[in-house]
């Protein structure tokens, strides 16, 4: 068989085709002139279906902000938290990543037929395995999303569906066999990279033989509630002497453009009406963590806006909903906390902090990232109260608020609330697939199962922490950090060996909102029924996948919520229900304050595109799926109750 193109350009063009088309590469050019398939270079597909991963903001907007940043809680949110999935955004994520596979899959057709023939370069094997490595992440994205997939969609029109443990099989062996393959000897010459190449790796082997184990390890422990003898052979191998992404030079990250562009590199969380507000999940977990105080972490001019470590803030229970188990539902903190993580003022911005380079003034073409003054409202409008929210620390609760709307001026606009940071929404920042703290976390977890690994499970933990400490520009703070008791307000402390419990409740000043008049109330640590029955907050496991967590902030929400689903870790507070929530029927009035499976998506369905398109295919998926095609249809390694 014969592949013809017009000229190199146009290979990379094709494939952006291949995002709204899985046409067969032989079909894309068949000009009698153009190049053959003995002369088309094969990581010119490999980098294609990088980039077009990248997702431009058509896609990155519907799949990464709306879909993986809302379910994995790293912002607050609606829709999928909700218990629906949009299907035309379903439809757009499953045409573009069939395109981005298509892109592999040719690359490891061309390398195998150009080897076949003779016509490869010394590499040509290297680069194959380069390709079967990311089309395995992409597999891995593909079906921790939908659940069943083809994963020979690429050998022929009529693709089986397999199930997902038989997906899991297959991208563990191939992360096996492609990282045996690789050769990390032969010579990565420099014509690799004269095709704008963005992404880090640039083909350097021995890095992309590290991402492989990395990698292999992810999706091992993705396993290990379900399989685990499987899940612990593959995780020893690939952890076996170290070989897996444990520096920051070794981060698998993509070079971003700059975020007023508009292709497959523009920065993901870039589109200036995606608010990005401070999800309550991770205000939970972030606030008191660690001994580090708000005044050692904030300018001089704001240090007076701190508050005593046992105050809650200004009580408005009866204008908040409270129907959620959020354990600080209702009260509204005028000011900062006097503990805080310190990742936390780097990540998520200070209202009112101006001055500070990475504030967010999206969007430009108006003032409300700067409106910090709003007003406490009744249903008819009137004004109860009005509140300054510059230099506060907030976050509002997901889900159906009904008629206790009165906090709507502070959950409905920008200023009040702390926002996504500046950098993170443009070039300034590349764009991270695996870091080193999840290497570092992953070991952390296989320890504590007790299987062999290269570390004590204490030393990788705090190697995690120590990594994504450097990241956010924090490591001045990692000694007292990493001995920290404190507990923060899901229960959970820092020190590895501090695995006393705290108890239900602790003690908390407070001011009435209206009043003013001072109050002191039990306060309870959330209860989170998805792990051991609620009955442990401070284990080991808590603090990993706490500190796993808050590392994957905010490129990796999509691993947050595979987290969650498999584990029910860390704690996630359910939405509001003052109101039923359509798409989550068991949550009501009277389950609210217990965590379930039935509270917090599970999937996306299938889009309506692909029964359409192949009804049989459709059928054959849905019968593997082990559940209906609904998104509270848990996937075959997560929690089942």
């Amino acid at each position: 068989m014969k592949y013809h193109f017009k000229n190199k350009l146009i290979i990379a063009g094709a494939f952006l085709l291949a995002t709204s088309s899985c046409n067969k590469f032989d079909t894309i050019n068949t000009d009698p002139l153009a190049a053959s398939a003995d002369q088309v270079q094969v990581e010119y597909f490999i980098n294609n279906s990088i980039v077009g991963a990248q997702q431009d903001p058509h896609i990155a907007e519907r799949v990464f902000i709306l879909f993986w940043k809302n379910a994995g809680r790293h912002q607050l949110g609606g829709g999928i938290i909700n218990g629906v999935s949009d299907d035309g955004w379903s439809s757009d994520y499953w045409r573009y990543i069939s395109g981005w596979l298509n892109a592999a899959n040719t690359g490891i057709q061309i390398g195998e037929e150009q080897i076949e023939k003779g016509t490869n370069k010394l590499y040509t094997s290297n680069l194959i395995q380069v390709a079967r490595i990311w089309r395995a992440y992409l597999n891995s994205e593909l079906t921790d999303n939908f659940g069943p997939i083809a994963i020979d969609a690429f050998k022929g029109v009529n693709p089986e569906y397999v199930d997902v443990k038989e997906t899991y099989y297959y991208m563990l062996n191939e992360l096996k066999d492609a990282a045996a393959k690789m050769d990390v000897s032969v010579e990565s010459p420099g014509v690799l990279n004269k095709s704008n190449v963005t992404f880090s790796y640039k083909y350097n082997w021995a890095k992309w033989q590290k991402y492989a184990n990395s990698l292999r390890m992810r999706l091992a422990m993705r396993i290990a509630e379900v399989d685990a003898a499987v899940a612990k052979q593959h995780f020893e191998e690939a952890a076996a002497g170290s070989n897996f992404i444990k520096d920051a030079a070794d981060i698998f990250d993509v070079q971003q453009n700059p975020a007023n562009s508009w292709d497959n590199l523009t920065p993901v969380m870039s589109r200036e009406w995606n608010s990005q507000w401070l999800s309550p999940t991770l205000n939970n977990l972030y606030t008191n963590l660690g001994d580090i105080t708000s005044e050692s972490q904030v300018p001089t001019e704001i240090q007076s806006y701190v508050k005593p470590a046992n105050y809650i803030g200004l009580d408005f229970r009866n204008y908040h909903p409270t129907k959620t188990n959020d354990p600080t539902i209702g009260f509204y903190l005028d000011g900062l906390p006097k503990y805080m993580d310190p990742r936390a003022y780097k990540a998520f911005i200070i209202p009112g902090w101006y001055d500070n380079a990475n504030f967010c003034a999206f969007p430009s073409w108006d003032n409300t990232s700067k409106t910090t003054v709003r007003s406490v409202l009744a249903p008819n409008d009137d004004v109860l109260k009005t509140m300054d929210a510059k230099f506060t620390w907030n976050a509002w609760g997901p889900g159906v608020w009904g008629t206790k709307t009165h906090f709507r001026q502070f959950r409905s606009n920008n200023g009040p609330t702390p926002r996504i940071a500046q950098n993170f929404r443009t070039n300034a920042t590349r764009r991270v697939f695996f870091a080193s703290w999840e290497s570092y976390f992953l070991v952390a977890e296989a320890a504590v199962k007790g299987w062999t690994v290269p570390m004590t499970g204490k030393a990788a933990y705090e190697e995690g922490i120590k990594a994504s400490f450097a990241y956010f520009g924090v490591s001045s703070n990692l000694g007292s950090y990493l001995t920290s008791t404190n507990f923060n307000r899901v229960g959970t402390s820092v020190a590895w060996d501090h695995t006393t419990e705290p108890g239900n409740t602790y003690s908390m000043n407070y001011n009435d909102g209206m009043t003013g008049a001072a109050g002191t109330v039990e306060m309870k640590y959330a209860v989170n029924n998805l792990y051991k029955n609620g009955t442990v907050r401070n284990d080991q496991l808590t603090k990993i996948i706490t500190q796993k967590y808050l590392a994957q902030v905010p490129w990796l929400p999509l691993e947050a919520w595979n987290d969650h689903r498999r584990l029910g870790l860390p704690f996630f507070e359910n939405p509001v229900v003052e109101d039923p929530i359509e798409g989550l029927p068991d949550l009501t009035s009277s389950t609210y304050m217990n965590s379930s499976i039935k509270f917090f998506p599970q999937r996306l369905k299938y889009p309506t595109s692909l029964k359409a398109g192949s009804p049989e295919g459709y059928a054959k998926a849905v019968s593997l799926l082990g559940g209906e095609d609904d998104e509270l249809t848990p996937l075959w390694w997560a929690k089942k109750q």
